[in-house]
């Protein structure tokens, strides 16, 4: 049974996917993997994202036609998640692990983890060509691991998933 709110019980979010890509809506990333999924709403949930309404048109503009695009914070995301309506399929878009683990925590129904693009930076060590992780990362793919989420290295929906051995270590 779903989560209840003044006594009714509510329906889950139809949460197709989530995707760790920390460019967010880049390219033909999105129609590929959106056209793969058949999602109707992009949900981008990043806190410096959402508190910047510029960045948000040109993501928009890479969006397929009809498919809606939201743009909401960890916290907004975790609060309105189990108000979606039925005939929203999602696909959500995080730039971390700490992220995905935030939703996870804070009850939001994801199921499955497809890792895309982590880029490098200081601390971070490569464990594939699109993919650099340090420990903190490390620690929270562990915890989602542990929480019972799958999770997958994969770069474009037709592409065969890399080993997650790298990424645990």
């Amino acid at each position: 049974m779903g989560l209840k709110q003044n006594g009714a019980a509510m329906a889950q979010p139809k949460i197709l996917l989530t995707r760790i890509d920390d460019r967010f809506i880049y390219g033909q990333d999105v129609e590929l993997w959106n056209e793969a999924v058949g999602s109707n709403l992009v949900l981008i949930v990043n806190d410096e994202i959402a508190a910047d309404s510029r960045k948000w048109a040109p993501m928009r503009v890479a969006v397929p036609e009809g498919v809606w695009t939201r743009f909401f914070s960890v916290q907004k995301a975790i609060e309105v998640m189990h108000s979606a309506t039925p005939r929203q399929w999602i696909l959500i878009m995080v730039a971390s692990p700490a992220d995905a683990l935030a939703l996870v925590k804070g009850g939001v129904p994801i199921t499955k983890i497809s890792i895309g693009h982590m880029r490098t930076g200081e601390g971070k060590h490569p464990v594939t060509p699109a993919v650099a992780v340090d420990d903190a990362d490390v620690a929270a793919f562990k915890e989602l691991q542990e929480l019972g989420i799958e999770l997958e290295i994969r770069y474009l929906p037709s592409s065969n998933p890399d080993p997650l051995e790298n990424l645990l270590t």
